[in-house]
């Protein structure tokens, strides 16, 4: 018996409920927007393509917490996109302030729940949520890199002419342009990438990955939902059937990779009891310099997020 809420019913949101509906892997999703006739819409649209693609997962839509009580899985998908004259500032103030009170409600009516944050900025928007939330760290984590390693295997598909399912890479570090893909672990059917493809083209789809997101936004006018949307509900499919996958996720470090006190994308183990494990890689010094300064434009704008006191 499996509950899952998500918070936030605009384009992401709405797609993760129906990704998951279609797995058909919990009872119920409850799609929770301040907007609760918006919300409710589209979980009935969900609802009505049940008896079409054959799953039994009830989908419901409201604006009311208490129809969240005994979630095991919250996705927050909430807040605002950054507008035209917005200063990153306060785009950070506007949604850590609703990424908290969407924790402190969601934690009202139910105990201990796993929190998966992907709303953004990213990190600093799960650590806002780990920080109300008084919940251990291994069960509020943010979804990040496995949408950007979707993106930087979907270029390695389209460039090699292969099927993406072949394709598994690892990616670390903040989500943003100063993310570390890893092309030393990245793989075709288990053959090193390095073999099959020039290093200068290589590189130009490392650096084609770290602008994903503004590419889409650059074509359609608004950020991606496909695929953030799908990446969340792969989250928690593991989860929920405790499958143990290796992911990488935005994660609470505590000297891992010689971080401290910040969450950071890395490898973790994905299980029904959250993060597992975080799977430390022996980066060479190249990576790890990558890595570090990742985690230095990400430490700059937690400092600003604490300078605030939004929560």
């Amino acid at each position: 018996m499996s509950k899952v809420t998500v918070v936030g019913a605009g384009n992401v949101g709405a797609t993760v409920a129906n990704v998951l509906a279609h797995k058909d892997i919990v009872n119920e999703v409850v799609l929770l927007d301040i907007k609760g006739d918006f919300a409710k819409g589209k979980a009935l649209d969900t609802w009505q393509q049940a008896p079409i693609d054959y799953y039994s997962t009830r989908v419901t839509g409201t604006e009311d917490y208490a129809d969240t009580a005994n979630s095991d899985i919250v996705v927050i998908t909430a807040g605002i996109p950054r507008k035209p004259g917005m200063s990153r500032d306060d785009l950070i103030s506007t949604n850590a302030g609703i990424v908290a009170s969407v924790t402190k409600s969601i934690l009202e009516h139910t105990e201990n729940p796993i929190i998966i944050i992907v709303s953004n900025p990213l990190d600093v928007m799960t650590y806002a949520s780990y920080k109300v939330s008084g919940l251990d760290s291994s069960r509020v984590f943010g979804m990040a890199g496995i949408l950007d390693t979707a993106r930087y295997r979907a270029f390695l598909a389209t460039e090699l002419n292969v099927s993406p399912k072949d394709i598994q890479a690892v990616l670390m570090g903040g989500h943003g342009d100063t993310m570390v893909p890893l092309p030393r672990y990245t793989t075709v059917a288990g053959i090193p990438v390095t073999e099959m493809i020039e290093d200068d083209v290589l590189d130009g789809i490392v650096q084609r990955t770290k602008k994903g997101g503004g590419e889409l936004v650059k074509l359609m006018g608004t950020s991606a939902w496909y695929a953030p949307g799908a990446a969340a509900a792969q989250m928690v499919e593991s989860i929920v059937r405790d499958e143990k996958r290796i992911f990488p996720c935005c994660v609470w470090l505590t000297g891992q990779y010689g971080i401290n006190d910040m969450y950071l994308g890395v490898p973790v183990q994905l299980g029904k009891d959250g993060i597992s494990k975080i799977i430390e890689l022996q980066l060479d010094e190249e990576e790890m310099a990558s890595l570090h300064n990742s985690a230095g434009h990400v430490k700059e704008v937690m400092e600003v997020f604490e300078g605030m006191n939004v929560v």
